[in-house]
């Protein structure tokens, strides 16, 4: 395998986008050895679903399309991210109006630091923004 794989899914803001994100991303990451009946597979897949679903629903219409980009360095470090055209970074929302919805981002950080990863932001040059998700790959693997 080569020291740094890559792939980028660029899809519209719409709903039916967050399964293809999804599938987009197991395909990749089968292909790059994870078994798709994994934990690990399950834990990427609802995490993207979460990031995907945030970039769709949370951008106000500000954001006409998100990317998916997806990352492996050295067999070490998996790397995805969700880029939007929003500027406003992920937030919690408050208690009284996440009844339904909200909860994304806890989850998101649950599952990152369960599978020893984390969650980071930052900005785009174009003024959005990329939500990372970094996990170790050979938990992946394992």
């Amino acid at each position: 395998m080569a020291d740094h794989q890559e792939a980028t899914v660029t899809l519209p803001s719409d709903p039916a986008s967050v399964p293809a994100a999804r599938r987009y991303v197991a395909d990749v990451l089968s292909g790059w050895g994870l078994a798709g009946g994994s934990e690990t597979a399950d834990t990427v897949r609802l995490i993207v679903s979460e990031l995907a679903t945030n970039a769709v629903q949370h951008t106000f219409g500000q954001s006409p399309t998100f990317t998916v980009d997806i990352r492996l360095e050295r067999e070490e470090q998996l790397r995805i991210g969700v880029t939007d055209s929003h500027p406003r970074p992920p937030r919690r929302l408050p208690a009284a109006v996440q009844q339904d919805n909200g909860r994304g981002m806890v989850i998101i950080r649950f599952l990152a630091a369960e599978a020893g990863g984390r969650l980071s932001v930052t900005p785009t040059d174009q003024g959005g923004k990329t939500v990372w998700i970094d996990l170790p790959w050979t938990a992946a693997a394992g």
